[in-house]
């Protein structure tokens, strides 16, 4: 016969039903889940980090900083398994920042909304993750894993870091599936032996598109630190940049998209070659300063009267390169004026390197005495000058510069279409 139960309240008969528990006991195993706190100091092999209190809500007003070490020697690799944070398309209320280091690092990337971004590396064996709150909206906050990493060892999903194989490929994050992430800073620092060049060429090519590359871009610098006057080229836009040959063993190339707009992104491709051995050349006659000289600043040459003489049809043959174009960065160094030149327009080339990135071109000229000719940032020129070898234009007291102005073009073609 079955059992026959009174009907009673639901509540009630799951309290009748249940054995009383003797003292002291434990019925049911307990769970121990990791608590999380604001910020912290965390090191070894791997681990996690998570925002305050996840899986429940982080506090609104805090500002939270985690710092990671890795063992000596390994890059720090961070994995977010969960994120979920106010969403902004610019990232400005509740945002997780990485960085490269434990102070005044490199900024990797900033992150919101429920979106993960793909795993992010350090160039060290340091990372500090800050994440900040306003008053107003919240979620779940964020868990993600960190792990060493030998620098050598990267994945497509990898975003920067140190490259010395002799030949090897590098690009954004989330290439080729979708486009890159908003917020991301990437480096890669390529380093070949003490007698070797870095040749860099890109395959694919497409970077939010600025006439001034203000936005999103890629820079590429001589060496292993970024610095302007080291600075081979900015590049954004949908045209690959023609190929780069750094001047020594080291090269740096820079990856950076802002809060908004984003695009395919781009590979790649580098390989080492080795110096080329100095040859002895004869400068022609033509020229009024040999173009493979390297001309250095000297109390005699930067005395001479800072005063342009001829016309631009006198200079014009006897200048290797003829350009207007815009002043957009000017640095001294040792007496020398360094400057990179947003090209308007090209007349003469020669062997002048131009950059190109898009339909933006630029290239680096050198005035040998810093005061004469004297350019300043921002305003427009007309400059004639000579070539080095390694493609910079070099502009002495005695070279054509004069400020330009539209009227000036017309002369100018003329010029482009008259045989010296």
């Amino acid at each position: 016969m079955p059992l026959l139960l009174p009907l009673l309240p639901p509540l009630l008969l799951l309290t009748a039903a249940r054995p009383a528990a003797p003292p002291h006991s434990t019925i049911f195993p307990v769970i121990l889940r990791p608590t999380f706190t604001c910020g912290g100091v965390v090191s070894g092999e791997s681990g996690f980090i998570g925002s305050e209190g996840f899986p429940g809500v982080y506090p609104p007003n805090s500002k939270c900083t985690w710092k990671i070490t890795v063992p000596e020697g390994k890059v720090v690799v961070l994995s977010f398994r969960y994120l979920d944070l106010e969403s902004d398309n610019l990232c400005r209320y509740d945002f997780v920042d990485i960085y490269n280091g434990h102070a005044n690092g490199q900024r990797i990337g900033r992150f919101c909304g429920t979106v993960k971004p793909g795993a992010l590396v350090s160039n060290s064996n340091k990372m500090l993750v800050q994440m900040t709150s306003d008053a107003n909206t919240a979620g779940s906050g964020f868990i993600a894993k960190f792990s060493a990493a030998e620098p050598h060892e990267r994945g497509d999903q990898y975003c920067g870091g140190r490259l010395e194989k002799p030949s090897g490929s590098f690009q954004t994050p989330n290439w080729p599936e979708r486009d890159y992430p908003a917020g991301v800073t990437c480096s890669w620092h390529i380093v070949a032996p003490k007698n070797q060049l870095i040749e860099l060429k890109f395959e694919k090519f497409d970077v939010e598109r600025d006439n001034y590359c203000r936005y999103d871009y890629v820079a590429v610098f001589n060496g292993g630190e970024i610095n302007d006057a080291k600075r081979i080229g900015k590049y954004c836009g949908d045209s690959p940049p023609a190929p780069i040959l750094s001047e020594r063993n080291e090269m740096l190339i820079q990856f950076l998209s802002d809060l908004s707009l984003t695009a395919d992104g781009f590979i790649g491709h580098y390989k080492f070659r080795p110096k080329k051995l100095p040859t002895t050349t004869v400068p022609p006659t033509t020229t009024t300063v040999p173009a493979t000289s390297i001309v250095k600043p000297t109390v005699a040459l930067c005395q001479q009267k800072c005063k342009r003489s001829g016309t631009l049809e006198s200079n014009y043959c006897s200048s290797n390169f003829v350009i207007t174009g815009t002043v957009i960065t000017a640095i001294t160094r040792a007496g020398s004026l360094h400057a990179t030149i947003s090209i308007i327009n090209v007349y003469k080339e020669g062997n002048l390197a131009i950059q190109q990135a898009g339909k933006s071109m630029s290239a680096k000229i050198i005035v040998v005495c810093k005061q004469c000719p004297l350019i300043r940032r921002g305003l427009n020129y007309i400059i004639m000058g000579q070539v080095e070898d390694d493609g910079r234009g070099k502009v002495f007291p005695n070279s054509f510069v004069m400020s330009f102005k539209t009227k000036n073009s017309k002369i100018l073609n003329a010029l482009k279409n008259k045989t010296c």
